[in-house]
Order: structure tokens, then sequence, then C-alpha cells
């Protein structure tokens, strides 16, 4: 059984498709002109769109292109009876799955709807198989913030959008990146991570943007940089705020352009990368302070994401305890331990400077040295600081 929307502005028509629908098991819903159907497509997810092409308010054309950007994976067959070979041509390549004119011929549009279908369950389960093996972790928790940041990446996954992920170091910003190219429409592509804070600033732009040989004493061949490995995927700049003003300068034409020069090189390359980039500091600060671009702040800060402290969130608490003890044990290969009450209340009182890095952390201390029962005399022992 598929979840079908159809949208015509012939009332004879939707109806007729939706008792033939319906008699084969599907779930259908309507709507009678093309604004109705986005916002319906907006809102809930179908496995295919059956739509027409001449219609009021936004026709079925303006409709495909505009459902493409908010969910590029359903299937949407589009239906005239004014069409031609010209009129299909230019739907398919502007991602119709399939082009069936009025009257529709019952067999085809079954076989064809079919077809979708399975396809949208493929895509589904590719999905799924997909994070199965890159195994990025859920964004565990059920406080305001963290409803806050999974809409927002739900909202902002699908677009090309730059992101700016704020907050404090073990906050877990990098999660909330990987989230993001999980599920934008660039998942199928690479993620590449830069820790700009991890490398000299003397070699940042080669690590960025990469070098040709003999371009510098050690430049002892020809080097890729992350901008051309991250083609047609996500590139992760963590820490930006400790990126030299040099570098920031070509990120800044990188964005703007969509070209990198690689050090030494005189020929443009093209790229084609979403940036997404994290700091742990107050990047308006720093360009008060002369140490950031502001051009540049404004280009990453497209959509910016707080991720609040663990303190700020510790009604979350138990439910992290318990994400890492099934974590841990099932890396350990032994049995789920059991934490009592009273030992969670006191973690949930103590002050976590680490934040999530941290927590995990001493879920696996006390996995390792508490009986099978993690008590509140163990967290006193292991985690609380000794006066």
């Amino acid at each position: 059984m598929a979840y079908i929307l159809i949208i015509d502005d012939e009332r004879a028509i939707r109806k007729t498709l939706t008792e033939i629908l319906s008699f084969e098991g599907h779930k259908i819903e309507e709507a009678a002109d093309g604004e109705e159907g986005f916002r319906k497509f907006s809102e809930k997810t179908y496995d295919v769109v059956l739509c027409d092409i001449k219609m009021p308010k936004l026709d079925g054309i303006e409709f495909l292109e505009k459902a493409k950007q908010v969910n590029a994976d359903v299937p949407i067959i589009m239906i005239s009876g004014h069409g031609n070979i010209d009129t299909a041509v230019d739907a398919v390549k502007k991602g119709a799955y399939d082009y069936i004119s009025k009257p529709p011929d019952l067999n085809r549009l079954l076989i064809t709807l079919k077809n979708a279908s399975e396809k949208q369950d493929l895509v589904t389960e590719t999905k799924v198989l997909r994070r199965k093996i890159s195994k990025v972790q859920e964004i565990v928790g059920e406080s305001p913030a963290i409803l806050r940041i999974k809409d927002t990446i739900d909202k902002v996954a699908p677009t090309d959008a730059r992101v700016l992920v704020t907050g404090e170091n073990g906050s877990g910003k990098e999660l909330v990146a990987r989230w993001i190219h999980e599920k934008s429409n660039r998942a199928n592509g690479p993620i590449v991570e830069v820790n700009c804070a991890a490398i000299p600033s003397e070699l940042i732009e080669s690590e960025l943007f990469g070098h040709e040989k003999g371009s510098f004493t050690s430049a002892v061949k020809q080097r890729i940089g992350k901008f051309e490995q991250a083609n047609g995927g996500t590139l992760f700049l963590d820490e930006i705020g400790d990126m030299s003003l040099s570098a920031q300068a070509k990120v800044l034409r990188a964005l703007q352009e969509g070209k990198i020069t690689r050090v030494g090189a005189d020929k443009d390359i093209s790229v084609d990368v979403r940036v997404v980039a994290a700091t742990n500091k107050d990047l308006l600060k720093e360009v008060e302070e002369k140490n950031f671009r502001l051009d540049l702040y404004h280009r990453l800060g497209v959509i910016i994401i707080h991720v609040p402290s663990l303190n700020e969130r510790r009604d979350d608490i138990p439910l992290l305890v318990d994400h890492f003890l099934a974590l841990i044990a099932s890396e350990y290969g032994q049995p789920q331990k059991k934490i009592d009450s009273a030992a969670v209340q006191t973690l949930q009182a103590y002050n976590w400077s680490g934040n999530i890095r941290e927590l995990r952390n001493v879920v696996e201390r006390l996995i390792i040295l508490s009986g099978n029962t993690i008590t509140v005399e163990d967290v006193k022992n292991f985690v609380l600081p000794r006066v």
C-alpha cells in the first residue's frame, strides 16, 4: 500500500483516480490546485504524487520544481491532457518520475505507481542501511532545545544552505553536522572534516585547497585539498574561529565563486561543496577583535544552530546515561548494566564542564569499575571530586 497525493483541478478526475487507487488498497489524499498540493506535500511525507500540469495558482511544473527542493526523493508522476512530447521531456528533465497522458491507461498507471512505490521503498531502505554502516549516533534528548535542533536539521538539511554550529567543546556540534549531511541530498557524497585548531596556520591553506609539487620546500608531490575531497558532499570546518585571516579570505572566495586554487597553482578548480562550520568561540566578538572576517561570518551563518551545554539540559541526562550504557555494553560485548535512580540524580546535579564527551567517559568508567548495578556510592567514589 502506498500513500498517494493526487493534485488535479478537475474534481471528476480526482474522484475517479481516488476510487480506483483506493480499491487497489492505496491511501489517498487530494488537492484541488498546485498551492494546496504543495502545502500538503510540505506538511506530510507521501510515497508517490500524481500531479496535473495545467492548474490555476501553481501549475504542475512549478509544483514539481518547488517539491523537489522540499523532498527530492518522492516520485512525482505528471498527468496532463494538454501535453506533448516536449512537455513530457521538460517534466522528466526537472525531476518527474514519469509522464502519463489523459485519459490515463489504467494498466500503465498501476504499473507506473507500483514501480514508483518500489523505488521509494528502495530509497528508504538505502538510507536506513547507510545510517547503520556510517554508525551516525542519534541525537539523544527531549529537552526543548534539542527538539528545536532536530526540527531545524530536518528543515535545513535538504537545502544547500550553509550552517554555523555553535556551542561549548564536547557539546555535540560534530554530531549535528553529521546529521545535516546524513539527511541532505548530498548524503551519497563524502563528508570531510577539518579541525582548523589542530592544523598549524602555515599549513591550513595547503590542507584546505591542496598544493602543487614544488610549491614550497616540503611539497614533494601534488596534494588534493579538503575542498576537492568533499566535492559533491559536505565539508565540515570544525573550530572555524581558529582559522588564520589569510585562509579565511580564500575560504570566502571559495564560498562566493565555487572555485579554489591550489597553493602554487594559477588554475582555478570548480568545486561543489556544502560547508558546515562549527566553533566554540563568540565569532562576533572575534570580529570586533579583528580575528575573524565579518563577511565570512555572514557567509557561513545562513543558518545558526546553537548546541546547549549539558548543564543547560540536565533533564536529558537520564536518557543519555541509558543510551551510553547500551552503546558501551554493545561495544564491549557485555550485558547492559543497570543504574539506580539515586545515582542518576547525582549525575544530574554534577557540573559537566566537559559536556556530552565527559558524560560518556564517566559512564564508561562506571561500567568498568562498578558491579552489576551502578549505585550512588559508585558515583561518589568514581566520579565526584574528592574533598
